[in-house]
């Protein structure tokens, strides 16, 4: 009877105290003072709960339902924080409540950190819900705008973001940069479409990250790798996602002072956007083997932004940037719908090395002018040539210039023949090629008076239909 007795006794401590019965500590920010009125500033009470459940094996930090409005909040190693349904962790406007002398904050930080998670059905929201200025993304004249970032990370590890709803951020919501092991899966991302600045997600010389069932509407481009160092972002995976941008909606660059290798887009689908990928080389990087297959997109062809759903384009950023490199870029079943079509160039010292345009249908409704149709820029820059517009202004679908190995099998253009006939255009054109096998190229508009494959300059091509 004494045995039973103190086996019982035994079971209600494991009851009693988490630590034992492996239940994670859960340090609720309301016991810490945080008062989640919507008034009142949090930020000292949540990072107090923060650190005490750092210092936990296993210790999580619960935001409860209410509305937190925080400054800078740091995260550090073996940081779990669930916003539970109803949360809402708002970011401070008040540039006192971040880094003094700044003209920019950031919400949630973290560096040389592992093993963090935010998680949970709650929301952060940055509070920027306005349009930025009178013209489309631009700030008033003279005016100083302080602006807040939702989440940065540098050098951190093992991170993972699910199921947050992350909304009006004012700059890059989520910024990743160097890190590793990323998971960001089910996360809605809502900003004001004409804010300038407002990315979605920005894997920044990273490795090992995993981006899935994301929903994204941004002011800027939705997902986009950068490399503002010289270290590589590598092995980034981008799938299941529901992407709508007033830039681009999948980008490499402008950023790219390092290499982008093993890079892959599937089973998205892109909406109101000008560009659907564009690969935008300006800082001497290499960018290879990329693989963007089974998409879906509608483009934004009323944008003011310069339409182009595939785009590939190397340039020099200013006189002294060293000259980048694309290879190995496959475009795999593909169905877009825009008035405007594809721009893959690159220069004449550094064409662009196997591409391949595989099952790739563009339904044209409406086609855009193209007189005055530029390339997409994308950054900042000091140079320009006649690329800027020699190419994008080809009476074509698909205007493809100096490539390297170039594979093209199935493309077709569905358009009436009225829209053919308003402007007429080659499914394909090819200015530059070398050693190109291009094959079921089809435009459903027929007309001997203009070819469905143009090729200038080009050598080692082959066409079959």
């Amino acid at each position: 009877m004494k045995l039973a007795s103190g086996l019982f006794g035994f079971f209600l401590l494991l009851i009693a105290d988490p630590l034992l019965s492996g239940e994670p500590l859960r340090n609720n920010v309301r016991d810490y003072g945080a008062m989640g009125d919507g008034r009142t500033l949090d930020t000292l009470a949540i990072q107090r709960a923060i650190e005490a459940a750092s210092g936990q094996e296993g210790g999580v930090v619960i935001i409860p339902k209410g509305s937190y409005i925080s400054g800078q909040l740091r995260l550090p190693s073996r940081t779990t924080m669930i916003l539970e349904e109803g949360a809402v962790l708002l970011a401070s406007t008040n540039p006192v409540d971040y880094l003094a002398g700044k003209r920019s904050g950031t919400l949630l930080v973290a560096s040389g950190s592992e093993n963090i998670t935010l998680k949970g059905g709650g929301c952060i929201d940055g509070q920027a819900v306005g349009d930025l200025g009178k013209r489309w993304g631009a700030p008033e004249p003279g005016t100083l705008l302080f602006r807040t970032h939702l989440l940065a990370f540098d050098r951190c590890r093992n991170v993972l973001i699910s199921n947050v709803n992350f909304v009006n951020s004012d700059s890059w919501t989520l910024h990743l940069k160097r890190c590793t092991n990323v998971i960001i899966t089910g996360v809605s991302i809502h900003n004001n479409y004409r804010r300038l600045n407002s990315d979605g997600i920005d894997p920044d010389s990273c490795s090992g990250v995993r981006i899935n069932h994301c929903d994204i509407v941004t002011g800027d481009d939705a997902v986009v790798l950068k490399t503002t160092v010289p270290e590589p972002c590598v092995d980034v995976t981008v799938t299941d996602c529901r992407l709508e941008s007033a830039t681009a909606a999948l980008k490499l660059g402008t950023e790219s002072l390092g290499d982008f290798r093993k890079i892959h887009f599937e089973h998205c689908t892109i909406r109101n956007s000008p560009v659907g990928i564009g690969l935008f080389v300006k800082d001497g990087a290499l960018m290879e083997d990329i693989v963007a297959k089974d998409l879906t997109m509608e483009m934004n062809d009323g944008s003011t932004h310069f339409v182009a759903p595939l785009f590939i384009d190397i340039e020099k950023r200013n006189p002294g940037s060293k000259v980048g490199m694309v290879r190995n870029v496959a475009f795999e079943q593909i169905d877009i719908t825009s008035g405007a079509g594809l721009l893959l160039q690159g220069m004449p010292e550094s064409p662009l090395h196997g591409m391949t345009l595989r099952n790739v249908t563009l339904h044209v409704r409406n086609p855009l002018d193209y007189s005055d149709r530029k390339k997409p820029v994308g950054g900042r820059r000091t140079t320009r040539d006649e690329r800027d517009t020699l190419y994008a202004q080809k009476p074509t679908y698909a205007a493809l210039a100096y490539i390297k190995r170039l594979t093209v099998e199935n493309l077709v253009v569905d358009l009436s023949m009225r829209d053919f006939q308003l402007y007429p255009r080659s499914a394909l054109a090819g200015f530059h090629l070398q050693d190109a096998s291009i094959g079921g190229v089809r435009r459903s508009a027929d007309s001997s008076q203009n070819p469905v494959v143009e090729l200038q300059d080009s050598s080692g091509a082959s066409l079959q239909q």
